[in-house]
Order: C-alpha cells, then sequence, then structure tokens
C-alpha cells in the first residue's frame, strides 16, 4: 500500500510563564476580538518576541506548536488566528497593549490573585487548561 503521510504544519507561537499554572498565550487584540499570531518561521516569532520585550512588556517564550492544534484552541475560546508567512513584511506589535491581562506577569504558580468573577464566566476549568497543555506539549 503506498500513500503520503501528511506532516502536520508546526508554527511558532508567544507564550507567557510558560510551564506554569499561570501559562498566558499572546493575542493581539483587533476590535472586540483576539487574534493568535503563528508565525511560520521561528525567527520572525523571536523578532516579535524582542519588540514585545522592548515595549516593555514581559519576555514570551517562542514555542513550536501543531497548527491545527492552535486553530481548534481557537475555535474553543473563540479567538481568531492569522498565519504569518516566513519573509512576510515585518510585523510589528500594537502600539498600544491592553491595560489587563488575563494572567500575571509576575504570578507564581500558588500566589496567583484570583479573579472577581463566578466559575460559570471562566472559559476554562484548570482541569481543562492542564488537558490542553499536556496536549501541546505531547505535539513538541
Amino acid at each position: 500500500m503506498t500513500g503520503t503521510m501528511i506532516t502536520p504544519m508546526r508554527v511558532f507561537v508567544l507564550i507567557f510563564n510558560a510551564g506554569t499554572d499561570n501559562e498566558g498565550i499572546h493575542t493581539i487584540r483587533v476590535g472586540d476580538r483576539n487574534k493568535i499570531l503563528m508565525f511560520e518561521s521561528e525567527d520572525d516569532a523571536l523578532r516579535f518576541a524582542l519588540m514585545l520585550e522592548a515595549q516593555d512588556f514581559p519576555t514570551p517564550k517562542v514555542e513550536a506548536i501543531d497548527a491545527e492544534e492552535i486553530k481548534e484552541f481557537c475555535q474553543s475560546a473563540n479567538y481568531d488566528w492569522e498565519i504569518i508567512p516566513e519573509n512576510s513584511a515585518l510585523i510589528v506589535p500594537p502600539e498600544i497593549n491592553v491595560e489587563e491581562t488575563d494572567w500575571k506577569p509576575d504570578a507564581q504558580d500558588d500566589s496567583v490573585p484570583e479573579k472577581q468573577e463566578s466559575q460559570q464566566e471562566q472559559e476554562f476549568s484548570d482541569s481543562e487548561l492542564e488537558s490542553i497543555r499536556r496536549r501541546l506539549e505531547g505535539l513538541l
């Protein structure tokens, strides 16, 4: 039997507090929507991360992840996504960052302040987030 095996497309995304309970993925705000940028090139993702750092944003870690996993995450979180082609025009972070993020840049695992919202309003439970993280780590 002959056939071709389709290799999953790997993209690079920016992760804050990688490997902690306070992990977060970088998004940009477009209108009232969040968008995850998926870079085809690790160098382009690193360049974007350095530009964020230059804007006094916490330094993200660049991680390779299967594009389909990110798309599934975006669908479940009601986020948009965009693939940034390798060698495309230089992507620059927005001049203005959100005032308050969904994650705390300096929080330790046990000292993450609780949000003042009910469990119903929270998008993902801790067990769902852990499951997503395990699936994403399994791809690496």
